[in-house]
């Protein structure tokens, strides 16, 4: 099996680092701290990272306009400012629901926005996954979710891969990508815990699942079609939430950790941001809507 190691890029001691995508217009990362209650820009070129304070829980950030990206808060679908942070709501699909929060989401190749829920108290099977559409409307497109996370789509849009963490599998689902709906659900692999809870996930363009590993240490390339550990990223943080393909070519992968309430001078990196180069090119972060503005 073919091995990696991540390097460290930021120190950026989040209690909760998740969501994170890729903007090609920028060549920057967007990804956020869910308990911190921040959205980040990451900029490689400069090293410079921009905190933007939400005041709620923020489970996963998608690029949108120049100025705007999408984010998926504890209230609901909104539109960031990038600059300013002014915050315009679109959508709560759970309102009336305050057990529970956001957690992963992006976008479909389409544009649509794909992002579930779960419970703060870790009650089971009290979330759902929801699809925003390039209009703003939402739909529900599962229920009945413990942990919804990890998301992926085939070259070809006809398979969608998802992940509902608590439950140790990673699902695939026909896809129909002129609207949206997802059908014929079926088990295509089991993860051993041993190894770390699946988390955050996404596809390479040789059509390999990544996913991240909480309590693992690592992010673990899978084969779909055999549900084999095919190569494995080596990260110096105990919970390893997500990760997303990165860089001019596509060919960096970069992963986000979590620290919960550690002392920020414990001497670990969990928390930190990290990447790895590879071998392979990974799919592109497909924005909200293709990235053409939206007049709700």
């Amino acid at each position: 099996m073919k091995q990696y190691e991540a390097e460290l890029v930021l120190d950026a001691k989040a209690k909760l680092g998740e969501g994170p995508s890729w903007d090609e217009r920028t060549q920057e990362l967007l990804w956020v701290d869910i308990e911190g209650f921040k959205l980040h820009r990451y900029n490689p070129a400069t090293g410079e990272d921009q905190a933007i304070e939400v005041g709620e829980h923020i489970g996963a950030v998608v690029p949108y306009t120049e100025d705007e990206a999408i984010a998926a808060l504890f209230s609901g679908f909104y539109r960031i400012h990038l600059q300013t942070g002014e915050k315009i709501a679109i959508h709560d699909p759970e309102e009336g629901r305050p057990g529970n929060r956001f957690n992963d989401g992006k976008c479909d190749p389409y544009g649509r926005f794909i992002a579930g829920t779960m419970s703060l108290s870790d009650e089971k099977k009290a979330g759902a996954l929801y699809s925003m559409d390039t209009s703003g409307n939402v739909r529900l497109l599962l229920s009945e979710v413990s942990t919804s996370n990890g998301l992926a789509w085939s070259a070809d849009r006809r398979l969608f891969y998802y992940i509902d963490t608590p439950t140790l599998t990673i699902r695939a689902f026909d896809y129909d990508i002129e609207d949206g709906s997802i059908g014929n659900a079926r088990v295509i692999t089991e993860v051993d815990d041993a190894d770390g809870f699946p988390d955050g996930m996404t596809i390479d363009e040789e059509g390999m699942l990544w996913v991240a590993r909480w309590g693992g240490r690592r992010v673990s390339r899978i084969d779909p079609a055999t549900g084999e550990v095919v190569a494995e990223v080596q990260v110096a943080a105990d919970n390893v939430t997500s990760c997303v393909f990165g860089g001019a070519d596509l060919d960096e992968l970069y992963i986000t950790t979590a620290r919960g309430e550690r002392e920020p001078d414990d001497g670990t990196l969990d928390g930190g941001l990290f990447r790895v180069r590879l071998g392979v090119k990974g799919t592109r972060t497909v924005a909200y809507n293709l990235g053409q503005p939206v007049n709700w």
